[in-house]
Order: structure tokens, then C-alpha cells, then sequence
């Protein structure tokens, strides 16, 4: 189920984004970018709807997903 970003509060949403930038294996990048530039990245992929909040109730956790990543993960 997509939770929409303003459903959540200011400071759930930054602890979850920040969880999701620093989870170990998702910096594939070939130069170091700062935490606060990555966050504001993910915002604005919230904002465009290129990312979605995610939760899932088998599991009752929260994740980010891209929407094609989403729609996927709704086939399986």
C-alpha cells in the first residue's frame, strides 16, 4: 500500500529517508555525495512521484520504492 509523504510526520519522514539513503549497499555511486544533497534528492523523487512510500502489511514495515520497483513488487 502507498503511504502518501504527507500522511507522515516531518520528522518520521526524515528518519525514514535517511534509514533508506544509509541501509548498507545502496551507494552505488562513483563520487561521494553528502547525506543532506541525498535527502533532498529523495524528497524531490517524493514529490515528483518517481518514489513511493511503501508499507507492507505482511511484514509491517515501511519502505521507499520507486514507482516501476512498486508496480513490480504488486506482481509478484
Amino acid at each position: 500500500m502507498i503511504i502518501p509523504a504527507d500522511r507522515i510526520s516531518a520528522d518520521a519522514l526524515q528518519g525514514l529517508i535517511e534509514a533508506f539513503i544509509t541501509r548498507e549497499g545502496t551507494d552505488y555511486g562513483l563520487q561521494e555525495v553528502d547525506l543532506n544533497t541525498k535527502v533532498i534528492q529523495v524528497q524531490r523523487q517524493l514529490q515528483s512521484g518517481a518514489v513511493v512510500i511503501v508499507f507492507d502489511a505482511a511484514t509491517e514495515s515501511v519502505t521507499l520504492m520507486t514507482r516501476e520497483q512498486y508496480q513490480q513488487w504488486q506482481v509478484e
